[in-house]
């Protein structure tokens, strides 16, 4: 099972490839950390964000996304290109994109805490978000299929 991390800021999507293979993880070094969205209002621009992401996950084998959900209200709410990527990233056919509330981490991470220190895994920083619900998404997955 490998998984695709997803924390979306602004107009960034930073990407953090993890995989489970007998209950041993495996951290991939990946191409690009990184997208950022310049005019989310032009067609093409989203079209060519949309290839480029597909074209990753396909080309590193993605059997699945994790993306944490942003409120969409409120102190803390996401902006219209974060929801624009996100939904561009969710019509990507053939892959299996789910997205999971802060609830949920917390819950899971509290339930199957994450077992190596993040600054022991080698990511960048801005990666620990994703590289959190990348975790989740293959814990969900394996302990908990019937609610996926």
């Amino acid at each position: 099972m490998r998984t695709c991390g997803v924390e979306i800021t602004g107009s960034d999507v930073l990407l953090c490839i993890l995989s489970k293979d007998n209950d041993v993880f495996d951290i991939r070094d990946v191409r690009q950390t990184r997208f950022t969205l310049g005019n989310g209002n032009d067609t093409e621009i989203m079209r060519k964000f949309q290839f480029d992401f597909a074209k990753l996950m396909q080309d590193y084998q993605i059997d699945s996304v994790a993306i944490r959900e942003r409120q969409p209200k409120g102190k803390f709410a996401g902006s219209a290109k974060g929801f624009k990527m996100e939904t561009a990233i969710q019509l990507i056919e053939n892959l299996d994109v789910r997205v999971f509330s802060t609830t949920e981490i917390k819950e899971q991470v509290k339930r199957n805490p994450i077992p190596i220190a993040f600054e022991d895994t080698g990511l960048k920083k801005y990666q620990e978000n994703a590289f959190v619900n990348a975790y989740v998404y293959i814990m969900k997955k394996t302990y908990r299929s019937d609610e996926m």
